[in-house]
């Protein structure tokens, strides 16, 4: 879809999300070193990395829970789709990854974030939904855990349950977190259509957050991606009794 047929984004106010692009039209004025980067207005983030958070998505919640000039941060930033939002929404922005792909993500470990406590007013993270994206090397690397592993996920949710917790620490109190995430399915090598595995990661992760958050509200985001537009994959989810994942949960939390 080009630039010119984005709709514009105004704020949604079901908890039935859907826009036609993974980005919005952005019409802010590019910075100096964005221009030599060749990065253009109409994009948040890299297109090309996998596992991109729609950038809709992040600007719908700064939107409803932040003011500009506050911080949000983002523990787990990826190609730096939120902290373009943050530029275009006048927040400040502070994005950590192990693996970052912009001078201006700061390498860091989600579960030990450089941060002092209670001095964010908003966290927004996007984590790995077990092992089907290989983020890193870094053998800290959350992504290389995996959800539904021999030791039942446990290795990946203890991990996730770390990171949680210093959200909690760096979040200020009564102010809000969300975590964007998929559940997973995978079949079994060899298996009988319909054998597999299911990683219930949102209900997981969800009942982690409940432990120290106040749930506010939980937003289904429909998934738009090459998988689903593709005929085979819908006619192999039929023919071996399995579900293509048709949308993302938005967990939306407040810290007391």
């Amino acid at each position: 879809m080009r630039p010119s047929q984005r709709p514009k984004l105004g704020i949604f106010t079901t908890t039935l999300w859907e826009y036609p692009s993974q980005h919005y039209t952005s019409d802010r004025d590019l910075t100096p070193e964005e221009i030599v980067e060749g990065r253009t207005r109409f994009m948040q983030g890299d297109k090309d990395y996998v596992g991109a958070t729609p950038s809709w998505v992040i600007w719908q919640v700064l939107m409803r829970y932040t003011k500009p000039g506050e911080l949000v941060v983002d523990p787990m930033c990826g190609s730096g789709t939120t902290l373009d939002v943050c530029h275009d929404l006048k927040r400040k922005g502070r994005g950590f990854d192990l693996n970052p792909q912009r001078r201006e993500i700061e390498k860091a470990d989600a579960r030990s974030l450089p941060l002092p406590s209670a001095s964010a007013d908003f966290v927004f993270i996007d984590p790995p939904y077990s092992t089907h994206v290989d983020y890193s090397d870094d053998p800290r690397c959350i992504g290389r855990l995996d959800a539904g592993g021999d030791d039942g996920g446990r290795a990946y949710y203890e991990a996730m349950d770390r990171v949680i917790s210093e959200i909690d620490r760096v979040l200020r109190p009564g102010r809000h977190m969300a975590l964007y995430v998929s559940d997973s399915w995978r079949k079994t090598r060899g298996g009988a259509p319909g054998e597999g595995a299911f990683m219930p990661i949102g209900f997981e992760l969800f009942g982690l957050l409940s432990r120290r958050f106040e749930p506010c509200d939980i937003v289904a985001v429909v998934r738009h991606n090459a998988k689903l537009g593709k005929g085979n994959w819908h006619k192999a989810a039929e023919e071996q009794n399995f579900f293509l994942r048709g949308f993302n949960y938005l967990f939306i939390l407040r810290k007391p």
